[in-house]
Order: structure tokens, then sequence, then C-alpha cells
């Protein structure tokens, strides 16, 4: 996104903002949860992405590569929530992995087919960074090689290494577990 405003009817900051909110939100703020595995910790992350962003809208049309740059930003943020010792600290006496269930009564199919996600989501959560982040990138962000290798800053050899043994210990944790979670 080389140039953010001109590409849109977005005259002035706010609107650019709100734009950017709309069209990265969700997104980032899946990806923050990669990292820090607490939906509300991944929020304040993503809030202060986007205050950066407003903070440097002068700066924008400098950037070559805008969703490169976000998510950067986004991952950076994550990493320093995680290197912090308040997080540490607040990990230390918490469930890790808790999973978000649904108020609302659903069908047997949609139960099931959650609970297939879930356990993936579970699965994904549980490899090392280095793997989950590529993962993450390449099928739920549909990114290209290339692109993450923006992202990242990493050589697209390794992206592509990291990718298939990310996909090596998935499959294995998969097999292993069994899609109730329990050891087989």
């Amino acid at each position: 996104m080389r140039k953010v405003r001109d590409e849109s009817p977005l005259a002035n900051r706010d609107a650019w903002l709100e734009f950017i909110m709309d069209e990265y939100g969700e997104r980032l703020t899946k990806m923050a949860y990669n990292y820090v595995k607490d939906w509300k910790l991944a929020e304040d992350i993503v809030q202060d992405v986007f205050i950066a962003c407003y903070k440097n809208y002068d700066k924008i049309d400098e950037v070559i590569s805008f969703k490169s740059w976000i998510y950067r930003l986004a991952i950076n943020k994550s990493k320093d929530v995680l290197k912090s010792y308040a997080f540490r600290k607040v990990v230390m006496n918490s469930r890790m992995f808790a999973l978000f269930s649904s108020k609302e009564m659903s069908p047997e199919k949609d139960l099931l087919k959650r609970s297939e996600e879930e356990f993936l989501s579970f699965c994904v959560l549980s490899l090392p960074v280095k793997y989950r982040e590529v993962i993450t990138l390449y099928y739920y962000e549909e990114c290209s090689i290339e692109e993450i290798q923006g992202i990242l800053g990493v050589n697209h050899n390794t992206i592509k290494t990291r990718l298939s043994r990310g996909r090596m210990k998935l499959k294995k944790m998969m097999e292993r577990r069994g899609y109730n979670g329990e050891q087989a």
C-alpha cells in the first residue's frame, strides 16, 4: 500500500485510521493472540499498533508495503509483551490455553466443526513461535512467502523450511493426540 491516502477517498487522519482499523483490526488481533495467548492483551497490543499508525500518519507514504509494516509492528509489540516481566508473571499464574466457547447452543455439526477447529488452533498455538508465526501468516493470513519474508525479515528458504517443519510438527501432534486432545 504505497500511497494509502491516494488509493482511497479517505482524506483525513481520523478517517484513514478508521479504515485501517476495519481492514486490519481483527487479523492483527488474531496474530497478536498467537503470541500472547490472551485475547484482551492481544486487543491492547493492536490498539498500540493503531496508535503508532496514527502518530506516523505523515510518514506513511515512505512505507513500501503497508501490510508488511503493520504486521511487523504487531509482531514486534507482541514479542515485547512476551519479554516483559509483568507478562511472564501473569502467565505463570493463569491457564495458558483457555478456549473461548459460544454462549449459544449450536447444531451437532457446528459443534463438531468448532471442536475440530479449536483442536487445530490449540495445536498451532502449541508450536514454537518460529513455526507458529509462519504457519499463521501463510495459512490464516494468506500471505505469500515473499510477504512473510518482508514481515519477518527472514530468508526465503528459512520460511519454507519453517513451514515444512511446522506442518510436520502439527501432523505429529494431531496424530498423537487425536481430535479429542487426549494422548492416543
